[in-house]
């Protein structure tokens, strides 16, 4: 399912509105995105893989950014799924075919820091989001006021 079926609302009813978003060759590109129709967005890869689908999405309440998509991955109907806090700036948005795309191998993810449903890691750990961040290539969400570990 994507974020267009999951919009009860109809925010992205009016795709050629130049308030609510822009136009990037024949794809709309909405400049503000309910959390709530992203959640259960498919994510795949620049191959075509399927990685799973959007969980959670966590928001840093210090600075007001999105930190981390919960992405799962394996298992068959939640049986043996794993969770990964994807670092939001590692996710980029298709518009095309109404999904996420993470640049990562299907074999790499394999390997990523996951969890488990029941036993989720300290996500404000400075050690811990410094790793996730690094593990993806992505830029740190936090500063020395953000989660992080740092100035609470």
């Amino acid at each position: 399912m994507n974020y267009e079926e999951r919009d009860p609302y109809g925010i992205y009813k009016n795709r050629a509105s130049a308030t609510t978003g822009t136009r990037l060759g024949d794809d709309y590109v909405p400049a503000l995105m309910g959390a709530n129709t992203l959640i259960g967005n498919d994510v795949y890869n620049q191959r075509e893989e399927d990685l799973g689908s959007i969980k959670e999405i966590m928001l840093d309440m210090r600075s007001g950014k999105v930190a981390y998509a919960v992405l799962s991955f394996g298992g068959f109907l939640s049986l043996g799924e794993k969770l990964f806090a994807v670092p939001w700036t590692a996710l980029k948005l298709d518009t095309t075919n109404r999904r996420f795309i993470l640049n990562v191998e299907k074999d790499y993810l394999r390997d990523a820091p996951g969890f488990d449903k029941d036993q989720w890691p300290n996500m404000t750990d400075h050690t811990w989001s410094k790793s996730i961040d690094a593990f993806y290539g992505a830029a740190a969400h936090t500063d020395d006021r953000g989660l992080g570990g740092r100035g609470m």
